[in-house]
């Protein structure tokens, strides 16, 4: 399905603020409330909106410490790939993950309380999954955007 600017202007708005309601969206966008509560249900059912969600301020849930975490594997066969990524997806330190190309295999994002708990996932959690052959760590000092 082609997509057109006012649907492109959706998008953009909406990624700025979800909670947008239909009247201000639509007052933004120069529609009616019905044409544009149709609009997004149709960017729904087509799967380019796929969810709603809330950006948390981590810090002030005990989540300062934000790693970029860069894993490679030491083999490559389907099944050792497949087991990796079902261990991965359910630690919840991570919050992303990537499979990625270039030096690593995976991007991990994790997301813990401070340089301690690092220590302590890496130490316990990481390092513990089959076929890791080495971690890189990248530790975030601010956000910019």
């Amino acid at each position: 399905m082609k997509l057109d600017k006012i649907d492109f202007e959706i998008i953009a708005l909406l990624e700025e603020n979800a909670k947008l309601g239909n009247k201000e969206l639509a007052g933004k966008i120069g529609l009616t409330v019905t044409p544009t509560y149709e609009r997004i249900k149709r960017l729904e059912r087509i799967g380019v909106i796929s969810g709603y969600t809330a950006i948390i301020d981590k810090k002030k849930i005990g989540l300062g410490l934000k790693v970029y975490c860069h894993v490679s594997l030491k083999a490559h066969s389907s099944d050792l790939i497949l087991e990796f990524e079902s261990e991965v997806v359910k630690l919840t330190e991570i919050s992303q993950s990537y499979h990625i190309t270039g030096d690593s295999d995976y991007m991990l994002v994790v997301e813990v309380k401070d340089m301690e708990d690092y220590h302590k996932f890496l130490k316990l959690k990481l390092a513990s999954l089959n076929n890791i052959s080495n971690v890189q760590s990248t530790f975030v000092m601010s956000t910019l955007k």
